[in-house]
Parts: structure tokens; sequence; C-alpha cells
């Protein structure tokens, strides 16, 4: 029988509500550190995960840049372009892709099976498995914010509250599209197919590779709506201070929104095991 039976999606959604009373106790806390720990070590041995993870996010920047120049785009400051392709290269890289090779590995090891027989609520589980990336995200994102400030003169950031309000959503976004992305996954070899669509439409719609400022009127009104695209503007925000408080409030709106429902369709639909 292929995915999940309609008796295990029963109990999954059974399990799920119960996990918010229960997830800052003490026991809680110490599953999920010991889960992410699992993670963290099964992370260090795949050096090819290592490496994209790490290297991806900070050359791509790079790679993206003489098509800013060739664009002549000189209204914002070159060091705050890349510095928001760099964050935006994290979301997907360090956290996105990596994820779904994860969960799609766990479930095809029959990790994810194993472990909901046990006392791990099913929060706990996709939460300390995607632990390590996020955080592997977020010090990327510290690393790159200073390298850029340092480096690129990107200057110092005018709404600093907005950039984290950018990661805040961004990150969690990020693994629980992940998430998502690995139901229609079969294979870990197949992880960077099912991935790619996410990465070109997130890289070209939402700001990333190129400011969404380039684009025609109609087609930037749109990406606005993308998955990614709330936090990656946050973030560029965040250095440029563009946003007004009613434009950020409603930016922030729409990454909750998304949120939201990717855990709604992760919860209904998430696969624990593997498919025959």
């Amino acid at each position: 029988m292929s995915g999940v039976t309609g008796e295990d999606r029963r109990t999954a959604v059974g399990r799920l509500p119960a996990l918010g009373s229960g997830l800052f106790t003490s026991r809680s806390r110490r599953r999920v550190r010991a889960l992410a720990g699992a993670e963290f070590a099964l992370l260090g041995r795949n050096r090819s995960a290592v490496a994209t993870a790490l290297l991806v996010p900070l050359a791509l920047p790079f790679s993206v840049r003489p098509a800013i120049d060739q664009a002549g785009f000189r209204e914002v400051n070159l060091g705050t372009l890349m510095l928001t392709a760099a964050i935006g290269f994290s979301f997907l890289f360090a956290v996105y892709t990596s994820l779904v090779s994860a969960y799609v590995a766990r479930r095809e090891e029959l990790v994810l099976k194993r472990l909901r027989t046990g006392e791990p609520t099913d929060v706990e589980i996709l939460g300390g498995t995607a632990l390590p990336a996020v955080c592997l995200g977020l010090a990327q994102a510290l690393v790159l914010a200073l390298g850029c400030t340092v480096l690129l003169d990107a200057g110092a950031p005018r709404a600093p509250w907005l950039t984290v309000l950018g990661l805040l959503t961004g990150l969690p976004l990020s693994a629980a599209l992940a998430a998502l992305t690995s139901v229609f996954t079969r294979t870990t070899e197949s992880a960077q197919v099912t991935a790619l669509p996410v990465v070109v439409v997130s890289m070209i719609g939402s700001g990333i590779a190129l400011p969404t400022d380039l684009l025609p009127h109609r087609a930037a009104a749109v990406c606005e709506f993308l998955p990614l695209s709330p936090a990656v503007r946050l973030v560029r925000a965040g250095w440029t201070g563009e946003l007004t408080a009613y434009e950020a409030f409603g930016t922030v709106l729409t990454a909750l929104a998304w949120t939201v429902v990717a855990v709604f369709a992760v919860r209904r639909w998430f696969r624990w095991e593997p498919r025959r």
C-alpha cells in the first residue's frame, strides 16, 4: 500500500493538536534535542549536503552580480542586493533543498515510522529533523549580514526588526515547504528534481536572484504573493527601510498565511512510510 492509510492520517490529525500543549515541556525539549543531535551527526557525515548547504548560498549571489550590473540597477546599494540574494539562497539551499532530502531519506529508511511508535509527537519529529538545517540557515544569514555590511558597503540596517521578521518567517516556511515537497518525492535521488520548481520560481519571482523591481509591474505584483516573497522583501526592507508600517504589516500577514497553509498541507498529506 502506498503512502499513509486513512487510519494513519486520522491518527496524525489527532496527534498534532495535542502537541501545542506539550511542546515546551522539559521532556519534549529533551526529545527534540535528541532528534536534532542525531540529525546534526548525520548532516556532518554527508559531505555533499554540507557543501551544498554551506557553499551554494555563499557563491550564488556573486554569480548573479554581472546580471545586476548589466541591468544598470542602481537605485539600491549593491551590497544590499547581494545580502538579500545571499540570505534568500540560504532559505532555498541551507534549509529547503537539504530538508527535502533529509525527510525523504528518513522516510525511506523507516526512521520516521519507527519514531512515531515512540513518545515523540509528529511535530517533535518533524521539528527535530528540521532544527539543524534551520540553525545552519540562521547562522549563515548572520554571517552574510555581517560580511556584506563590512565588505560590500551594505551599510547599517535602517529597520533591523524587519530583517528579523524576515528570518523568523522565512526559515520556518522553508522547512514547511520542504516537508510538503517530500510528499511528492519518491527517492532521495529525485529530491533535487522535485525541489527544482520552488527553487527556480523563488529565485526569479521572489526577488532573490534579481530584484522584483526589474520585473514588469503586473508580474511583480503577482510575484509578491509567492511563498518566500514576503520573507525576502522583509529582509531587504530591513536595510533599505522602504516599507511603511502598513506595508510591513501586510507583508508579515502574507508570510504567516503561507506558513499556515503549508503547515496545514503537511499535517494533511505528509507521508510517514515509503511508497509501495
